[in-house]
């Protein structure tokens, strides 16, 4: 990828990543409080749905502030650019690209002027159908005599800002409430103009949005666990297919779409923070729940449990505790290996994962290791972990995995590999247990899984796991996330 500058720069490792989401968003409605500073930390709180960029837009209630940036949120905000952020309501963003390149461009909120004023917008999710809504667009843009709302970026949400501020309704709710059952895919988004605070959610609720209420405003988060760090009670999540608006009158709903839930069963897996509860049910619990379960269904005799931090933690937990295996922290995860504009060398290239996790050896050494991770997608970590399980001499490494094997790349905001690059898709469970070196594998079952959610299968998207895409996926895959780019239609 490259800087604004048109350097390029690497992320460490990137052929060991996991599963990434595509953006956490945040929106806050709060007459006389410090709007931005109440979205920095709602950001921070939603860090772990990406780090690519990250951006916040204000308003005074005449005009509309955006500062936005690549990198981390602590890395993009100084105490200096906040304070120049002033209003009584914002929306925030911080991003993982699934859409369109990792650029200075595509960073969000968006902005856009419009006949009914300014609009900024961010967006959590993946749409399906962005070549047909980049059409409608163009088609629009012929009727007028010359196109102010021409994209500036190449991602789904500057198709969606453009369509938006292009409608000729009497405002902005007329306007989203015209555009939102054209969306096709998923879809978590808020979005504001000078005045009000707007939150949408497609109809299969696919990506999460919760609704919070502090003593005089409003806040709206991906995950509950935002609210909690900005002092915001819970109220409920935005349903599915819901539009909401919030201002000097409150908050108004309406739903424009019946609601056909399918929310995303990988975010109880890995994305969502564990301090964070989706419909009803803390994720943490789950983890913890499906770890348990994956000691009934692959039981083994063995010396020590070890997550693989952070996200196999619970699961290891629950493993041990249903096992009657003692349960310990065999891998020291460095908490800040990130993003940098370095190339790694060769040498540090090979060392690999040593750079993010390092084994214990005094507590590992001499015993049958049991290792609980969240996922394996395409080997390279298993792999080098098993490795250097051994050279820190355990005897036996058994892994067990508390999610389903991974077949089917996400089409609604999750970057996995494609599905030529996932394990899973073209080895057995045994074969990928010789390719990565373990002495035994286990995945939960499918039905495991989701009885520890809660939630009935047929309201989960499981479609990484079963390839039951629940909504329609795009035709044309050809171009991937750079469709925008490829087709060049804006140049």
């Amino acid at each position: 990828m490259r800087r604004p500058d048109g350097k390029l720069t690497h992320e460490l490792f990137s052929e060991e990543k996991g599963p990434q989401d595509e953006c956490g968003v945040f929106g806050v409605w709060a007459p006389g409080e410090e709007v931005a500073k109440l979205t920095f930390y709602g950001l921070y709180a939603l860090q772990h749905r990406g780090q690519e960029s990250a951006g916040i837009a204000t308003s005074d209630g005449e005009r509309i502030f955006v500062y936005k940036d690549m990198g981390l949120v602590s890395q993009v905000f100084t105490e200096n650019d906040l304070a120049t952020l002033t209003g009584n309501l914002a929306i925030g963003h911080c991003r993982y690209s699934t859409t369109g390149s990792s650029t200075w461009n595509n960073a969000q909120p968006t902005l856009r002027a419009t006949n009914h004023g300014t609009l900024a917008l961010a967006h959590n999710g993946n749409l399906t159908n962005t070549g047909d809504l980049a059409e409608e667009l163009a088609r629009i843009e012929g009727t007028t005599a010359k196109s102010e709302h021409t994209p500036h970026a190449t991602t789904d949400t500057e198709i969606m800002t453009a369509l938006i501020g292009a409608q000729e309704g009497k405002n902005f709710e007329d306007s989203a409430l015209t555009v939102l059952p054209t969306l096709k895919g998923a879809f978590s988004l808020v979005f504001m103009d000078e005045h009000t605070l707007y939150a949408a959610r497609d109809r299969n609720g696919v990506r999460p949005l919760v609704i919070g209420k502090l003593d005089h405003g409003w806040v709206v988060a991906s995950e509950s666990a935002a609210l909690d760090i900005v002092g915001a009670s819970f109220v409920r999540e935005v349903e599915a297919g819901e539009f909401i608006a919030i201002d000097g009158d409150g908050l108004r709903s309406h739903h424009w779409a019946k609601p056909e839930p399918k929310g995303c069963i990988f975010e109880y897996v890995y994305l969502a923070r564990p301090d964070t509860s989706i419909s009803g049910r803390n994720v943490h619990a789950t983890r913890v729940a499906v770890g348990e379960r994956l000691a009934k269904e692959h039981p083994v005799e063995a010396d020590l449990v070890i997550p693989v931090p952070e996200s196999g933690t619970p699961a290891a937990v629950g493993y041990a505790k249903a096992s009657g295996i003692p349960y310990g922290a065999g891998l020291v995860k460095n908490s800040y290996v990130g993003r940098t504009f370095i190339q790694p060398s060769q040498t540090i290239r090979q060392l690999g994962i040593r750079l993010k996790l390092n084994p214990l050896r005094e507590i590992i050494e001499g015993k049958r290791i049991v290792v609980v991770d969240d996922s394996i997608v395409r080997g390279n970590t298993q792999r080098a972990l098993v490795r250097m399980l051994r050279e820190a001499g355990a005897l036996e490494i058994h892994v067990r995995i508390s999610s389903p094997p991974v077949k089917w790349p996400c089409y609604y905001g999750i970057d996995f590999a494609s599905r030529a690059e996932l394990v899973a898709a073209g080895l057995e469970v045994e074969e990928i247990r010789r390719s990565i070196g373990a002495d035994s594998l286990g995945y939960v079952s499918m039905e495991g899984l989701v009885e520890a959610t809660t939630i009935a299968e047929n309201n989960l998207c499981t479609a990484c796991f079963t390839g039951e895409y629940p909504i329609q996926i795009p035709t044309d895959l050809s171009a991937g996330k750079h469709l925008l780019e490829v087709v060049n239609r804006y140049e």
